[in-house]
């Protein structure tokens, strides 16, 4: 899996040192999510160290998803968050409301949520869709 790391320095820095062992390759590193975007290179997914809270916060490892989200979830995330169904998720990406359904529930367990809204809120928050 190729990712794109963003935050501050000192964040990344921790998060990498994390990432040796994994099959996880940091395909580009950007102080902001805007400035990842623009690179244009291909990655699955966006890796985002915040940098809100206390000092000590801020120098604890930033939360990584542990199973990370396919393409074809992260399509379905995105969906999710324009508020749509999934009888109109299904007919957009053409495929069965049914399909839809398993996407949203293997969605909703990677994450670790309850909910739809939980499942965008966390998402937004991890940098791996944008609103």
């Amino acid at each position: 899996m190729r990712i794109l790391l963003v935050g501050p320095p000192y964040a990344r820095d921790a998060l990498r040192a994390q990432l040796l062992d994994s099959s996880i390759d940091v395909a580009g590193e950007f102080e902001s999510i805007d400035d990842a975007r623009q690179s244009g290179l291909a990655a699955d997914a966006l890796l985002v160290a915040n940098e809100s809270g206390s000092a000590a916060r801020r120098r604890a490892a930033p939360e990584v998803v542990e199973e990370p989200l396919t393409p074809r979830e992260v399509q379905v995330l995105a969906l999710l968050a324009e508020g749509l169904a999934n009888k109109a998720i299904a007919e957009r990406l053409g495929i069965s409301d049914q399909t839809v359904k398993f996407h949203v529930a293997a969605i909703l367990g990677k994450l670790g949520v309850a909910n739809r809204t939980e499942a965008v809120r966390v998402a937004v928050r991890r940098g791996l869709i944008a609103v």
